[in-house]
């Protein structure tokens, strides 16, 4: 038997009213990594609060966005504040 699977989205967030969600997706992609370090070292990989942030700039943000900003933390030059 097959498992179900439940497809879900970030909630809508009165900060962003708009349709054009890019800076939405910023945000979330921010706070994601903001609070990365505080999971992994207070709470474990494995936290419900980890999971929430991480699903929610990954519904919202292109894979291409995703993958150019990683590059950029990684080398320095990501233009947002972490």
């Amino acid at each position: 038997m097959e498992e179900e699977i439940e497809l879900k989205t970030a909630p809508a967030d009165f900060r962003f009213p708009t349709t054009n969600q890019t800076r939405h997706c910023f945000t979330r992609y921010i706070e994601f990594h903001r609070s990365s370090c505080r999971c992994t070292t207070a709470k474990g990989e494995e936290s419900n609060d980890c999971e929430r942030f991480a699903k929610y700039y990954r519904a919202l943000c292109p894979g291409e966005w995703v993958e150019k900003w990683n590059e950029q933390r990684e080398s320095g030059t990501f233009p947002g504040p972490l």
